[in-house]
């Protein structure tokens, strides 16, 4: 239960708000650690508060081992479920370059093109909606960040054909911190 008190002669509102969703930021992490034991979650190209959204997106050692999500992997867990991935620190979305194989992964405005809407399907896949054969995946080759200890590890991401022997590569979740 909400209660609004106003000063002066306007009335006093109660609202409840038990029955709406409560937004929260969450990191999208990879299921399968691969090489690294923090994980890889998507990232803005570049660090915490000074990364490029211009850049685009990554798959990044997860941030959450320090203690709280970092700016530039925290997603708005409630737009995840209206087909958004947005990142709120930077007021940008998750947007397939195009919807086809091969195609990379950008960040822009979000405007509710073809392009920025992606399903966080039970499964454990991030299709884009308009092609549900087609499925976030980080690459199979890795490289070393500029930080961390031990150092902080990269893979690139795009959209591939979704396909079970990729499966480490193709599966994903949400966790509120590691």
């Amino acid at each position: 239960m909400l209660l609004l008190v106003s000063c002066g002669s306007e009335s006093t509102t109660t609202e409840s708000i038990n029955n709406s969703k409560v937004s929260f930021p969450v990191e999208i992490y990879l299921t399968n650690t691969l090489n690294d034991s923090r994980g890889y979650c998507l990232d803005i190209i570049g660090y915490k508060d000074d990364a490029n959204v211009s850049k685009g997106l990554q798959s990044h050692s997860c941030y959450s081992y320090q203690g709280q999500i970092s700016v530039d992997q925290g997603f708005d867990s409630e737009r995840i479920s209206q087909k958004e991935f947005y990142i709120p620190h930077f007021k940008v979305c998750m947007q397939a370059q195009k919807i086809q194989e091969s195609s990379s992964i950008d960040l822009k405005a979000c405007d509710k093109n073809e392009n920025q809407k992606f399903i966080l399907q039970a499964n454990g896949e991030i299709n884009p909606e308009s092609n549900l054969n087609l499925c976030l995946t980080v690459s199979k080759t890795f490289r070393e960040g500029g930080g961390g200890s031990p150092v902080h590890l990269i893979r690139d991401l795009s959209l591939e054909i979704c396909d079970e022997s990729l499966i480490s590569y193709q599966k994903w979740g949400t966790r509120k911190s590691n």
